[in-house]
């Protein structure tokens, strides 16, 4: 058994195998996937799992050097947006940040490799991670 806090087999392949540059959208309960982009469906109901505990969890596992938010999300749902970024500092991960407009950020999932779909039911409350490299 892994030792490491990840546990869910399909997440933990999925950032062992992508690259730099890579993304992998993580996504609260009413995101629209793309056809064509890999899901994986944490959700089990509202509010579980969070997106913070989600992306908390997946940080402890992945390298993060970029991300981007809906710029809607500082206003609209300023507790998650503050959070998030209070975890990467945790995790000792400054990324660069990137603000789009909700309706470019949905477009900008369609090249993530992987989109997790959490159970979150707050606005706007998405983030797309681009892989670093621990080196």
């Amino acid at each position: 058994m892994k030792r490491t806090r990840l546990l869910n087999s399909e997440l933990s392949y999925e950032i062992a195998r992508i690259g730099h540059t890579a993304s992998i959208t993580l996504c609260d309960a009413g995101l629209p996937i793309p056809a064509g982009v890999k899901r994986i469906d944490l959700a089990i109901e509202y509010g579980y799992p969070s997106i913070v505990r989600t992306l908390d969890t997946m940080l402890n596992e992945m390298m993060v050097e970029a991300i981007a938010v809906a710029s809607e999300i500082e206003d609209k749902n300023p507790r998650v947006f503050g959070d998030m970024m209070d975890l990467f500092r945790a995790h000792e991960m400054d990324p660069v940040l990137t603000r789009v407009p909700h309706a470019d950020f949905k477009e900008l999932t369609r090249s993530s490799e992987v989109i997790v779909r959490t159970g979150e039911c707050t606005p706007y409350a998405n983030v797309i991670l681009k892989s670093g490299v621990v080196f």
